[in-house]
């Protein structure tokens, strides 16, 4: 989660964006798969039904998102909680909140995922062209990271980041094979202009975001830090080179404070906000796994299904 410009990725998706079957279809091939090799067999392409270059690409988004260790093929934790076919949180993505958590994962992992964290957490500007946005992320790189990255790289990436999370044109009716290829789009955390020559990514209100995944985040930061309180302005804003809540989730101010005060609210025994020397700082009063946060979550939404 925190940045270190000595562990970056770029351009390992093949220029792919990340497609809604992808996760789970890679998840059951790999668990069906008796090696656990499945990605580098010689019938993988046959097996997951796609050319060489996109399982390639299906095993950088697993690894992205964090339902994939980073220097292996085996599942994480994470991954079988949420794309087991039995007892998966959400095996086939059909909960928003899922695609949430995916976001989560992805733009916070600044080692496999570093133009992500860039975009989310580094890049603040409300409107831009492509061009725009690749000359940021040009300059950010040159500053930050120590490897030298080919400009090539660079650009499709920065291409690839908005088209992962904006339909086309927002005029025109969107297909069901637009919504398949681009599921983070239901986010609408990027949106295009009609001419296609503008992008927009703004801080907003988001009634889709459930709070246990903002809990989540919020935990899995407490424990990256090593901490039991955090300023909220560190929750709103990236600093120190760490992830934060309301950039990644591109929420405003009060959306943010909204969002912890129904997460203390509800959650009284674990979370509490209080003032220290001027400063409002969400505190942490136990420890507790973030995964719980998704077992509350989810656990709720499946009674909600079978009424």
């Amino acid at each position: 989660m925190k940045f270190d410009a000595s562990k970056t990725a770029f351009g390992r998706h093949e220029t792919f964006a990340l497609r809604y079957s992808w996760l789970t279809k890679g998840y059951q091939k790999n668990i069906a798969s008796k090696n656990k090799d499945i990605f580098i067999s010689d019938n993988a392409t046959v097996e997951l039904g796609v050319g060489k270059n996109m399982v390639s690409s299906i095993r950088y988004w697993l690894r992205a998102s964090q339902m994939m260790e980073a220097d292996s093929n085996q599942i994480t934790r994470l991954g079988e909680l949420v794309f087991n076919k039995k007892t998966g949180f959400d095996p086939f993505l059909e909960d928003e909140a899922t695609l949430w958590l995916v976001h989560w994962l992805i733009a916070t992992n600044s080692e496999l995922a570093t133009s992500w964290f860039w975009f989310f957490n580094k890049f603040h500007k409300p409107e831009f062209t492509q061009t725009e946005l690749t000359t940021a992320l040009n300059d950010w790189v040159k500053e930050n990271v120590q490897s030298k990255v080919a400009s090539g790289t660079l650009k499709n990436d920065a291409l690839l980041v908005p088209k992962m999370y904006a339909y086309a044109k927002d005029n025109l009716r969107i297909s069901l094979e637009d919504k398949l290829d681009i599921p983070l789009a239901q986010l609408k955390l990027i949106n295009q202009s009609p001419d296609g020559k503008v992008y927009q990514c703004k801080p907003s209100v988001r009634p889709s975001l459930p709070v246990e995944i903002v809990g989540y985040a919020v935990l899995q930061i407490m424990h990256e830090k090593n901490s039991t309180s955090m300023p909220i302005e560190d929750l709103m804003y990236s600093k120190d080179n760490y992830s934060a809540v309301g950039s990644v989730f591109r929420l405003t101010e009060n959306e943010l404070i909204a969002k912890l005060e129904i997460l203390t609210s509800k959650y009284k025994e674990l979370f509490d906000i209080r003032e220290s020397a001027g400063i409002h700082q969400l505190y942490v009063k136990e420890k507790r796994a973030e995964e719980t946060m998704l077992v509350d979550y989810y656990q709720a939404a499946n009674k909600e299904v079978a009424a």
